[in-house]
């Protein structure tokens, strides 16, 4: 990894130093990101509860500009001015470079059928099946690292192919047996763990987005 976004990670641990022990998986959670993406695969996101809201907000922040201008390249604006002349031109004026990611929490219908029609707890899993490809990757977020349809979905990525990146609490639970990466958190209870989770997700998003429109 380079200096450049390197310093993403220095400046992370000043201001957090209880997360020193995560360093090393913070790391390794951005390279397999950065892989996927250079590759063009995309993320997937879930979690319960807060971490449902923190799969929201990663989105956000992976799917705009965070901290840097995203502007379109060049053939990109000439394709949109092609479709349509004054249309295109404010669409490329406008619209933003993004790195593809999918929340899995956001969608009620699917997520109520399959609660109504099979089992509830395999909402996350079935998304998987539906938008997951080799070399995508999984971002599973639980604080107990026992959350059920959570682990269902990191089972379904892993035999789909993907890279499962794990966001827990200290003991890791079950999931961080079937991550890749679990990055654990020296907290056990819930919401000092959340608290914890959103400077993690942040240096990650800070470091894609450099990564990938920093030029």
């Amino acid at each position: 990894m380079n200096k450049e976004l390197m310093v993403y990670v220095e400046t992370l641990m000043k201001r957090y130093p209880i997360l020193k022990n995560s360093e090393e998986d913070i790391c390794r959670a951005y390279r397999i990101l950065d892989a996927s993406y250079a590759a063009r695969g995309k993320l997937l996101v879930c979690g319960n509860g807060g971490s449902a809201a923190d799969s929201e907000h990663i989105v956000g922040e992976l799917m705009k500009g965070f901290c840097l201008p995203r502007n379109l390249s060049l053939a990109l604006r000439q394709s949109l001015e092609k479709v349509d002349p004054a249309y295109g031109r404010e669409l490329a004026d406008k619209l933003q470079g993004a790195l593809p990611a999918i929340a899995l929490t956001g969608h009620n219908a699917l997520s109520t059928a399959y609660l109504n029609d099979v089992d509830g707890l395999l909402c996350y899993a079935q998304q998987v099946m539906g938008y997951g490809n080799t070399g995508d990757v999984l971002l599973a977020i639980s604080t107990s690292g026992n959350s059920k349809n959570v682990i269902y979905a990191a089972i379904a990525a892993k035999a789909k192919g993907l890279k499962v990146v794990g966001l827990t609490g200290k003991n890791g639970g079950a999931l961080a047996d079937y991550a890749d990466v679990c990055i654990r958190v020296e907290e056990i209870e819930t919401y000092k763990i959340q608290e914890l989770h959103l400077p993690i997700y942040h240096c990650l998003c800070l470091m894609l987005e450099k990564r990938f429109f920093g030029q």
